[in-house]
């Protein structure tokens, strides 16, 4: 099979994973949410956080160096090492463990009863540490599917287990069950991606005769490698995770935790599918261009950019426009709060997306230790704006704390990248992309409250895309070439039809070959 049918499959694969996991995810979430309501929601928030927490300290390296080294093996024909590779990998993993288990079982004995009053802390502690520990070896056997680039793998996995632990969850509804049925439910499916994952992974491994010991430059480059990542995924899960769900649970209340829960799962899962694969493909992507010169690679990071910036637009504009009916569709008016959480981390996110070129730049050119302080440092006003602003504010606090967060570690990857790379954006197409999109979501948003919710948010999306697009041509944001192709299209699969919209691309065209 050819690289570009490998790549084709590789992609198709990964989206079907990451579609899958995602909305029947969400779909578990929202069932979960609409039972529990707002108090209990955040109580069991704060569960699968701490789990979260967890598994990001036990595989924090040891996941990213497994995909990198089973590739660099595979690829240099030694595939003899991979075995004493994984080995060294999971006694890593078990220490990375063993060190999440005393340090967290520590704070939760002495903690525990403030942060959880409610629970048996025995048995909590118990479920935490297995859940941990489950979903961390499930991780991991992920990272070995990536290593040999066996993205059907991954995608089996969701497709087998998602829906099953979806069953689970409406099963622990139908019977009105309390939460901790549905913390049940969360190990259970803990339980079967990892006795599922290991079921998949297990035929890719090579024979288990087939062991080379691993030479001194290969461990020298393991530990360094584990080491630098390490300390760069465990800072970085504080800045990018709902670290807000723990300080609303101390500082506030667990009905603050599940509002701002729904709406920042809501919001990053959302954005989460603006670039879908496209965002896995950036890193090779940039450092092919980067291997072909700086001008390539500048081009690149501009167009990228604002690619990223034309697919996002839209969708801030929907989500803020049409927040509240959304969130009261979904979770119900219990949530209603959550809508302004949401529309604020939808926008402050989207600079988020903005910057993946960004920082695809920087991990491609070998500035790792640049972004690594970059996100310490992003991570300690987090930090201390959470604190300050949730004992003050509480979920208003969390929210302007996450969404100043979220922009700032945004500007500064961009603004890191343009410094070494020397490149500049196109700020001027990307100000007039955000203002379509500004005039469409405010003219769209006047249907809001006129219509039913689900018809207000088909009616909506369907304006707002329609007028997003006919901005776009209007403000210019497209070349003479690119409106001839779209004409083309138009033409050739609708026939020419609406006529007037043959007119407007028409007069763009012209527009845009006169202004060059």
């Amino acid at each position: 099979m050819n690289t570009r049918n490998t790549i084709v499959k590789n992609t198709l694969f990964s989206s079907m994973g990451i579609y899958t996991e995602y909305f029947l995810g969400m779909l578990t979430s929202i069932i979960i949410a609409r039972h529990l309501g707002p108090s209990d929601f955040g109580a069991y928030s704060l569960v699968i956080w701490l789990v979260a927490t967890g598994v990001a300290i036990t595989n924090a390296g040891v996941a990213s160096a497994v995909i990198k080294f089973i590739a660099e093996l595979r690829g240099a024909g030694r595939d003899g090492q991979i075995r004493p590779l994984l080995t060294w990998a999971w006694r890593v993993q078990a220490g990375f463990l063993a060190v999440s288990v005393l340090v967290g079982g520590t704070l939760f004995v002495v903690y525990g009863a403030w942060i959880m009053p409610d629970f048996n802390h025995a048995a909590l502690l118990i479920a935490l540490v297995a859940t941990t520990a489950l979903r961390a070896m499930y991780m991991f056997n992920i990272a070995i599917a990536k290593g040999y680039e066996a993205f059907r793998v991954t995608a089996a996995i969701s497709v087998i287990v998602t829906p099953l632990n979806l069953l689970m969850v409406l099963a622990a509804w139908l019977l009105d069950g309390p939460m901790e049925w549905f913390l049940v439910a969360f190990m259970a499916s803990s339980l079967l991606f990892w006795w599922v994952s290991r079921r998949q992974v297990a035929p890719l491994l090579p024979p288990p005769d087939l062991r080379e010991p691993l030479d001194a430059n290969l461990r020298r480059r393991l530990r360094s490698y584990t080491a630098l990542v390490a300390v760069t995924v465990a800072v970085t899960f504080i800045t990018a995770s709902e670290v807000e769900v723990l300080f609303l649970t101390l500082f506030d209340s667990t009905a603050s935790a599940g509002q701002f829960k729904v709406a920042y799962q809501l919001a990053t899962g959302a954005l989460l599918l603006v670039p879908g694969v496209f965002a896995a493909l950036l890193l090779p992507m940039m450092a092919n261009a980067l291997g072909q010169g700086h001008d390539v690679a500048n081009r690149r990071l501009a167009m990228s950019t604002t690619y990223l910036c034309m697919l996002a637009a839209p969708l801030v504009a929907f989500g803020v426009a049409f927040a509240d009916t959304i969130i009261g569709l979904l979770y119900g008016q219990a949530f209603a709060p959550a809508a302004l959480v949401f529309a604020v981390c939808l926008s402050a996110g989207a600079a988020s997306v903005l910057s993946q070129g960004a920082s695809a730049y920087l991990l491609g050119s070998d500035r790792q230790r640049a972004l690594m302080m970059l996100v310490l440092v992003c991570s300690l006003v987090k930090v201390a704006l959470d604190i300050v602003l949730i004992k003050l504010y509480g979920l208003t606090g969390a929210m302007v704390a996450s969404g100043t967060t979220t922009v700032l570690m945004a500007s500064l990857v961009i603004g890191l990248a343009l410094h070494y790379s020397g490149a500049s954006l196109e700020w001027s197409r990307m100000f007039r992309i955000l203002l379509a999109a500004a005039v469409a979501g405010g003219l769209a948003w006047l249907l809001d409250g006129q219509l039913p919710a689900l018809a207000a948010l088909a009616v909506g999306g369907l304006l707002l895309a329609a007028l997003y697009f006919a901005g776009t041509l209007l403000f210019g944001v497209w070349n003479a070439t690119d409106i001839r192709h779209f004409l083309e299209i138009h033409n050739r699969y609708a026939h020419g039809r609406p006529a007037f919209m043959g007119r407007l691309l028409g007069w763009a065209a012209t527009r845009a070959g006169a202004s060059r």
